[in-house]
């Protein structure tokens, strides 16, 4: 394939990972309101925000045999189309169940678009010979703060109904523009990289599948400091460290930003170091900061603790996922995500439960634990998943 188309998709699958996280941003930063309009209680919206988890999980392996049918072109196509739609649908719901009917079928489009995308810039990595995958989950996360961003400055002049209807009309406008490149290419496949269409044909082998877990129980470290580093990071600081409310909310802009940054510098770092040396560094680097940011006895070392954990967990999740898919196409994308996604879900409530049984900075070190085995898995297995 030209240079030149390859230059076009890899824009492409750039602006649909922004997409993604701008569209899910702008629906987190409006679920305080639609609590109020539904009379959810805390516990009642608890379940229902579970549609979103259980609707990803349950799609994500789903999307990748649909994808190695009709290709992960299409299918990111068709999921854009369905996220964008979906995200409306929240604000019209007045009852609990109604919402979380509403939430599985959004989880849904999240799931499966994250297994489309990833799949297809696996594919697009392979054929740029460079480890580019970061850039792209740099653009998720850019896409994220932008999200929220826009979503609270309009928060106070929109109602929830009107601003996920402009997320919609936005959405299906660049899944159209975007889109169109990506229906115009197949999915880049080098002469010596033929294995995709094995894959498609017969189930994993016992010892690639092995591998595949191994990188998916990577991604699920990190996912698991991700999803405990959102729901527990202010209230650490907070709560713990007397922290004053503003400067606790500063404590995840910290992480996210830090990891924004690590993405962004993240094929740089992989062709220096190399993917297994990035996974160990990164695990080792996340531990130490994670240890710092739960235990500090102040405020600022703490923050900074946050900044060296998202720097830390940046590329691995990213390095994960494009190792699963190189080795087994979109069904070990679909693993990897699947193992992440669960990651994700499994760090809030788990350190909520350690933390009243010990305390927050003590269930904050599960963290720094499980970053310290994802680097562990990393240098263990470094030949069997030598670059």
């Amino acid at each position: 394939m030209p240079n030149d188309d390859l230059t076009r998709l890899r824009i492409a699958l750039t602006v649909f990972f922004a997409l993604d996280g701008f569209v899910f941003a702008g629906w987190v930063v409006r679920i305080p309101a639609i609590k109020e309009q539904t009379g959810a209680s805390a516990s009642t919206l608890g379940l229902a925000l579970l549609g979103v988890s259980a609707g990803a999980v349950i799609t994500m392996m789903l999307t990748g045999r649909l994808c190695r049918r009709f290709g992960s072109h299409p299918v990111t196509v068709v999921c854009g189309v369905l996220l964008s739609l979906s995200v409306a649908l929240p604000p019209l719901t007045h009852s609990v169940p109604a919402l979380g009917a509403v939430l599985l079928l959004f989880g849904a489009a999240y799931g499966g678009i994250n297994v489309a995308f990833n799949s297809a810039a696996v594919d697009l990595v392979t054929a740029l010979h460079r480890p580019v995958m970061p850039s792209f989950h740099a653009a998720f996360s850019l896409g994220g703060m932008l999200g929220a961003g826009l979503g609270g400055l309009v928060a106070a002049h929109l109602s929830p109904t009107r601003h996920l209807l402009a997320l919609t009309v936005v959405g299906l406008l660049v899944t159209a523009a975007a889109g169109r490149t990506l229906l115009r290419h197949e999915p880049p496949v080098p002469p010596d990289r033929p294995r995709h269409e094995e894959h498609a044909r017969r189930p994993l082998e016992g010892r690639t599948r092995g591998l595949v877990l191994v990188f998916g129980l990577i991604a699920l470290c990190t996912a698991f400091g991700e999803g405990a580093m959102a729901d527990w990071g202010a209230l650490h600081l907070e709560q713990d460290l007397d922290a004053h409310p503003g400067v606790a909310a500063a404590g995840y802009s910290c992480f996210a930003l830090a990891m924004t940054i690590g993405r962004l510098s993240g094929t740089a770092l992989l062709e220096r170091l190399g993917r297994t040396r990035t996974v160990v560094v990164g695990g080792t680097t996340a531990a130490a900061g994670m240890l710092i940011g739960a235990l500090a006895p102040s405020v600022w070392a703490a923050l900074l603790g946050f900044a060296v954990t998202g720097l830390g967990l940046a590329n691995l999740f990213p390095v994960a996922v494009e190792r699963a898919g190189a080795l087994a196409g979109p069904s070990g994308v679909a693993i990897a995500s699947t193992l992440g996604y669960g990651g994700m879900l499994l760090g809030p409530p788990a350190i909520g439960f350690m933390a009243d049984w010990y305390s927050l900075p003590t269930a904050l070190t599960s963290v720094a634990a499980l970053a310290a085995v994802a680097a562990a898995i990393g240098f263990v297995t470094r030949r069997t998943t030598a670059d």
